[in-house]
């Protein structure tokens, strides 16, 4: 749940995570699997993953609403008189 009562599906976390998994799997596998080109995973994983941090952000933002909100403050006028005069 989010700060401003609305479900976020992915967070800033997960998504960070999937760059990170999508990053190791394009970058640093040199493995291969039969059938599936572990580089192409990697790239589609880092792109779900920035395309989550930026909804999660933007959700986020919209969720907090203003940070400086005005307020009117009315404060009663007080003359105090002199009582020496």
């Amino acid at each position: 749940m989010a700060a401003g009562g609305h479900d976020v599906p992915m967070g800033i976390g997960t998504s960070i995570f999937l760059i990170a998994l999508g990053a190791i799997l394009k970058f640093a596998v040199t493995a291969t699997v039969s059938g599936i080109e572990l580089a192409t995973v990697g790239v589609i994983l880092m792109i779900v993953g920035a395309i989550g941090l930026a909804v999660s952000v933007m959700f986020l933002t919209r969720a907090r609403g203003p940070v400086v909100e005005d307020r009117v403050v009315e404060r009663d006028r007080v003359v105090e008189r002199d009582p020496y005069r």
